[in-house]
């Protein structure tokens, strides 16, 4: 379900401006002039950066090493996928993300530090020319293909976190540095721990995002911007197609594979997964469209939820057009009603609406009679997300029946209710994959309240086999409402479509 619009909603006229992901480290140099030079690049194409890099080590009063970097200020979170090149020959080279003061040799800074040996610690220099310090626990990880690493500033607060492909991110450290000044260098290193070796790393999934505040209200204080991303199963790599400073959200994969589906501002645009420029949607009267929408199983009809204005607080209706566009039909007449779902047969439409009860039940419509079957009747507890699978077996849907919300799935007429994750985390909109194999959903912190799926969060998305077993994280990033709360598999069920948003503008 998605929320009403936001209370500032301006229609939009114009096509927004867009740009592919870029270099997000603009700036190279070696630290502390090592015996041998080192380099970095940024291959646009598969946004990745690979850094080579000498340097006798990072430690003691100062340092020598490669430095790719831009200059950031207030509070920001580091994210990207890492790993060295070969065996090497300094089982202490390393590479990581380094927040620093200055570009001196011996400038006070704080690294998230993966090792050659799988030593994943925070290390820092409290004060220029200080030595380096690092605390008593470590923590060794297996050697693997990569890890990701996090570092975060919160203030004078700096926090790393960590996690094996996978997995859940975990907290490696924390420090406060109170001499940091707000404008620092931040970005990735590779040192070779050896002043005659030039030893070579890669970062790939490289995300730089600005935590907006705990109490900004989206839809009545406004959005800021979003990227639209593509992610391959297999390999866990991620490529941004789109970015735009307006708030998007909800892609919908169409049904040829070429485009994506997404909403901003009220209306539908289409764009190609190559990315370039948005192409709007003709959704006729319909221009006050929320984020569930949906392709149908056939791929010739599209299913919106339009705010009617003849409605109290504008109630959110579902209505159906061509995919290629025009003058809606509408199909449910009581609101709120937040499309989730099509039935593999295309002839009913699954939802989740509040009758007046003020609790939200799931519901599905005839398509082309508008007859309203309610499903479930839960008293005191919130569901929402329902989707089919794609053989019509089940309705997979989220639910506090159990205290937190958690991923079910159902019988199409309600019947044997079963719980399929059990943890910590709010789990939300489940979606399987067009081949059934596999189911994906979006996991919210624990200490959000369990009936809201809000803005700018760290989340993560996770999938697990429809058949049963342990959810598996497939990507960490800054996001929340309207990240996946649509079906956005793409046909052949290899890539997922997503969006995430960098946070508050890089000028604030």
């Amino acid at each position: 379900m998605k929320a009403c619009i936001t209370l500032l909603f301006v229609l939009m006229i114009a096509t927004p401006s867009s740009g592919q992901n870029s270099d997000l480290l603009r700036n190279a140099m070696d630290i502390g002039n090592p015996k041998i030079k080192g380099s970095s690049g940024y291959d646009m194409s598969t946004q990745v950066y690979t850094l080579q890099g000498s340097g006798y080590n990072i430690w003691f009063e100062r340092d020598e090493f490669h430095f790719r970097y831009d200059t950031l200020k207030a509070d920001f979170i580091l994210t990207a996928h890492v790993s060295l090149s070969g065996e090497g020959v300094d089982p202490h080279r390393k590479i990581g993300w380094m927040i620093r003061a200055s570009l001196e040799e011996n400038a006070a800074h704080v690294s998230a530090t993966l090792h050659g040996d799988g030593l994943t610690v925070l290390q820092w220099r409290e004060l220029k020319g200080a030595f380096m310090r690092d605390p008593e626990d470590e923590v060794f990880a297996p050697k693997s293909d990569y890890n990701i690493l996090q570092l975060e500033r919160k203030g004078d607060l700096f926090i790393m976190r960590a996690a094996h492909d996978g997995e859940p991110l975990q907290l490696i450290g924390k420090h406060h540095m109170p001499h940091m000044p707000a404008d620092v260098l931040a970005g990735l290193f590779v040192c070779s721990h050896n002043p005659e070796v030039l030893e070579e790393g890669r970062a790939w999934n490289v995300r730089i995002d600005r935590p907006v505040p705990e109490d900004h209200n989206a839809y009545s204080q406004g959005r800021f911007g979003s990227r639209l991303e593509i992610l391959d199963i297999n390999t866990g790599m991620r490529k941004v197609i789109y970015e735009s400073k307006k708030g998007f959200e909800a892609p919908n994969w169409t049904h040829d594979g070429e485009h994506l589906i997404i909403n901003q501002e009220g209306s539908l645009y289409s764009i190609s997964i190559n990315g370039g420029a948005l192409k709007k949607i003709d959704t006729g009267f319909a221009d006050r469209l929320n984020n569930d929408h949906g392709i149908s199983p056939d791929g010739k009809t599209l299913a919106i939820s339009h705010h009617r204005a003849d409605m109290p607080g504008g109630g959110s209706t579902i209505y159906v057009l061509p995919l290629e566009g025009g003058q809606p039909r509408q199909v449910t007449e009581h609101s709120p009603s937040y499309w989730h779902g099509w039935s593999p047969d295309g002839k009913y439409v699954v939802y989740v609406g509040e009758r007046g009860d003020g609790a939200y039940h799931i519901f599905r419509a005839n398509v082309e009679s508008g007859a309203e079957e309610q499903i479930t009747d839960y008293t005191g507890s919130h569901v929402d997300g329902p989707e089919y699978d794609p053989h019509g077996e089940y309705i997979y849907y989220n639910g506090t029946q159990s205290g937190t919300m958690q991923i079910w799935r159902m019988r199409p007429n309600g019947g044997d209710p079963e719980q399929l994750t059990f943890d910590q985390y709010n789990d939300w909109f489940p979606h399987i994959s067009p081949d059934g194999e596999t189911m994906v959903f979006i996991s919210f912190p624990e200490n959000i309240e369990v009936n809201d799926h809000p803005f700018y969060k760290r989340v993560m998305l996770r999938t697990m086999p429809v058949k049963g077993g342990a959810p598996r994280v497939i990507a960490h990033l800054y996001g929340g409402q309207g990240t996946i709360n649509v079906p956005s598999w793409s046909p052949d069920s290899q890539r997922l479509a997503f969006v995430s948003n960098p946070g508050l503008p890089a000028s604030q």
